[in-house]
């Protein structure tokens, strides 16, 4: 039996905390043994226990912006070797047989690999662009010690390729997938109603979570004319702000508030049951300022029969078929994403057409079985 320690960067249900749980769930129990180890406790500890993977939170430091500094730099080096010692002690008493790295933000996997001589797959969910320097410190450490580079959409993987420490050979694709089961078309009159939204209503909608580069910005500026101009359309946004951040959530509330169309625009925090939220909306809009990787929330979006509007850079751009099941503007533009928005808004047959398209696209490109397969396949050469 493989036993398999996968490296996750947090405890909460967005998109990468997502697609772990429904892979550890769908593997198969008598040829994998699922060990996580998280760096603090969430939703994700409860959840993931009870797909049957034995959990333990250690907390140790993920890479993130506040240790880009000397100081910060030092402190995350200290940390890092006390946790690392830590995880390799639990995976040497657990038997455990592969390292799964499930984020460029874990380094930890790299110890692992050095000391006790396990493979290492790194599972790359990330673009990053800047800072440079980290770019290609990431990039440099993939390349030395992994023995394999999954990322979850080509563009990701032309990214990685085109630094000059990974080879080609290093990287495979495996589209993330999302489970029918879930996410799929329901009647959404219920939802709407707890709302207080009415049934005619246009919903243009987004989730994500409210960071430096979701694009919550660009989209209250795209749909802004739009609202403006159908006093009974509503926009509506979910997602709350990672920890430490909730400065942000206040900015996002004030342009709100300070919008000429503050009263068509409704705001949520992080809402468990996403599937209802994108079954109200007519309209699913990512306008991601960085290129994406592979947005989980325009797959579950899809899977719920709805058109897509993006920007044209990163995953969305193999997620969605032009003019097939949704539209894509230049990037960071919102006049050009408003135009866009528009066309769909204008035309209810072809938000229909465009729905099914979703439907149909998710099934055959990016199923949960397909996704679960592939790993399992990648799992059983080590």
């Amino acid at each position: 039996m493989q036993k398999i320690l996968y490296l996750h960067a947090g405890a909460e249900m967005y998109g990468a905390d997502k697609v772990l749980l429904e892979l550890i769930k769908g593997l198969d129990k008598d040829a994998f043994e699922a060990h996580v180890i998280l760096p603090n406790d969430g939703v994700l500890v409860a959840a993931l226990e009870n797909v049957g993977a034995k959990v333990k939170v250690i907390d140790y430091p993920i890479l993130r912006r506040k240790y880009f500094n000397p100081k910060g730099i030092m402190e995350y080096f200290g940390s890092y070797n006390r946790y690392s010692k830590q995880i390799a002690k639990y995976a040497k008493e657990n038997g455990i047989t592969l390292i799964h790295n499930n984020t460029t933000a874990v380094l930890e996997g790299i110890y692992l690999k050095r000391k006790l001589k396990l493979p290492l797959i790194w599972h790359v969910h990330e673009i990053i662009v800047k800072p440079k320097a980290i770019s290609d410190f990431i990039n440099f450490l993939m390349g030395r010690f992994a023995d394999t580079i999954v990322t979850v959409s080509n563009a990701v993987a032309n990214h990685v390729k085109m630094s000059r420490y990974v080879n080609d050979n290093q990287v495979q694709v495996i589209y993330n997938g999302v489970d029918n089961d879930v996410f799929h078309v329901v009647d959404a009159s219920a939802i709407r109603e707890r709302f207080g939204i009415a049934q005619d209503a246009l919903v243009i909608g987004m989730v994500a979570r409210v960071n430096a580069w979701k694009g919550q910005g660009d989209f209250l500026e795209a749909v802004t004319p739009i609202l403006q101009a159908n006093p009974k359309a509503v926009a509506f946004l979910a997602g709350s702000a990672f920890e430490g951040e909730e400065w942000r959530i206040d900015e996002l509330e004030k342009i709100i508030a300070d919008s000429p169309v503050a009263g068509q625009i409704k705001r949520i925090d992080y809402y468990s049951k996403t599937t209802e939220l994108y079954n109200m909306f007519d309209i699913f809009v990512l306008p991601s300022t960085n290129p994406d990787p592979l947005p989980t929330v325009v797959l579950e979006a899809m899977a719920c029969g709805k058109p897509i509007v993006g920007y044209r850079h990163g995953g969305v751009c193999e997620m969605v078929q032009e003019g097939e099941n949704g539209l894509l503007a230049i990037p960071n533009q919102p006049s050009e994403l408003s135009k866009a928005i528009q066309k769909l808004a204008d035309n209810t047959e072809k938000r229909e057409q465009f729905g099914k398209a979703s439907v149909k696209r998710q099934k055959e490109l990016f199923s949960l079985q397909s996704y679960i397969r592939n790993f399992s396949e990648l799992y059983k050469k080590y």
